[in-house]
């Protein structure tokens, strides 16, 4: 993407937003589901896929270790498997382009298979740490060799003999814990998990619907996974739930412009993935939750979300895990309530696609909102109001960032624009589509 010559964009305050916003399929299961697809003996079918770029990084990984990936419809893939330990040596470099969730899970994919893969990404994932995946995946036997200070690219060399391994996990991430329970896979034993403080769990859930026997546990020393090695995953139906850190743009969008009333309808409710939801009702917003059901071993339900006049709130720490993703637009959404919103416990931010609290609060005083930080929190001081029409904020090929800002703009009293919406298209392509479907005035900035 950094060959790629930027595409700046604007959105410009208009009327209400109304109608359907049809969000695109969870990520992070999209992913899992072809990992753990091409790990599998038959056919796993997808449906629902989420079509972006990192996902097509993911399927373009596994078919060069040997899985056969085929795009019937759109969203509809299926996945024939390997089976674990089945992955063959890649011809080539692995590109995850911009994909932090990409690249990690599947290096612990690797990680046990006696195979040798480079992986390499953009200028963006190119700097964030792997040191936290590497470090984990050499207990079980695996030789890294890495860029000074743990960057991409990294070259894995996988455990000839492995061993299981217990890990507790120094920081809260679902990347690390899934890492470590995919590498599990091909070792002998039991692999164990240990995380202080609960993160999404659909590589679990997935894991347990792909046929492994996986166990979690709530002890003194935190929240304890057990995975049992060498078993035999069998191909299976898979439906993706839509995106809640997806929909968040949406639903923001809704609550801020006056006037609207938006309906998403297949919103993933796992508990993991909550969090922004839970946060917005403490700020007053009108959110409908109705036709709750199970799909593909995730909760969804339908939203319907109005616009609302918001108040700030302090977001604890314990709550940061289960929406992680989601402070770039909470931090939109908290400049227009009334009054102080804290967002703890955000250290994480700082490491993502871009310093995330660094490039939002940039972006947020270029654009007349008051905004502090600290290493690991954000705080921003709502009026009500985004004046609007500073400087283009900088995404720093941050999906998140672009999509925030553009939300942003959509009830500024100027227009707000960005630098580059071209990452866009890792999570969200149909993005600019679906919010102008709605009503909003975004697109390329003239």
């Amino acid at each position: 993407m950094s060959n790629v010559a930027p595409s700046p964009m604007s959105a410009r305050p208009g009327g209400p937003l109304t109608g359907t916003a049809h969000v695109p399929g969870d990520k992070s299961i999209s992913h899992r589901a072809l990992i753990l697809g091409a790990m599998s003996v038959g056919r796993t079918r997808i449906t629902g896929l989420l079509e972006g770029q990192d996902v097509l990084d993911t399927a373009r990984a596994m078919r060069a270790m040997g899985a056969r990936i085929e795009r019937l419809n759109p969203g509809e893939w299926i996945v024939d498997g390997v089976g674990v330990g089945g992955f063959g040596e890649p011809e080539g470099v692995i590109d995850c382009g911009n994909s932090g969730t990409g690249v990690r899970l599947i290096m612990g994919a690797v990680a046990t298979t006696p195979i040798t893969v480079t992986f390499t990404g953009d200028a963006s994932l190119s700097r964030r740490p792997m040191r936290r995946i590497t470090d984990p995946l050499a207990l079980f036997g695996a030789e890294i060799i890495a860029r000074e200070g743990g960057l991409l690219p990294v070259t894995i060399r996988g455990a000839q003999d492995a061993v299981p391994v217990r890990y507790q996990t120094p920081v809260a991430s679902a990347q690390i814990k899934s890492a470590v329970l995919l590498a599990g896979l091909n070792a002998p034993g039991q692999t164990v998990v240990i995380e202080a403080e609960p993160t999404r769990d659909h590589t679990e859930r997935m894991l347990t619907g792909f046929g492994a026997t996986i166990t979690t546990e709530i002890t003194p020393e935190g929240r304890v996974i057990t995975l049992t090695g060498q078993p035999e995953l069998l191909g299976q139906n898979v439906a993706v739930p839509r995106d809640p850190s997806s929909a968040a743009f949406p639903v923001a969008a809704a609550l801020i412009v006056p006037g609207s009333e938006v309906r998403v309808p297949g919103i993933s409710r796992n508990p993991t993935r909550d969090g922004l939801f839970v946060t917005l009702q403490e700020m007053g917003a009108d959110l409908t939750w109705e036709n709750p059901r199970d799909e593909g071993g995730e909760p969804v339900a339908d939203l319907i979300v109005r616009h609302s006049t918001l108040h700030g709130v302090e977001v604890p720490a314990e709550r940061a895990a289960s929406m992680i993703d989601e402070f770039p637009i909470l931090s939109v959404v908290a400049a227009m309530a009334q009054g102080k919103t804290v967002m703890n416990g955000v250290a994480e931010l700082r490491v993502k696609e871009s310093d995330r609290i660094d490039a939002m609060a940039r972006g947020l005083r270029d654009n007349g909102v008051s905004v502090d930080e600290t290493p690991d929190s954000m705080t921003v001081h709502g009026r009500g109001v985004i004046p609007g029409g500073g400087a283009p904020a900088a995404t720093h090929l941050d999906h998140r960032i672009a999509m925030s800002f553009l939300v942003a703009g959509l009830a500024a009293q100027a227009p707000v624009r960005v630098d580059d919406g071209g990452a866009i298209a890792t999570s969200f392509p149909d993005f600019v589509r679906l919010m102008r479907n709605l009503g909003a005035d975004l697109g390329p900035d003239a």
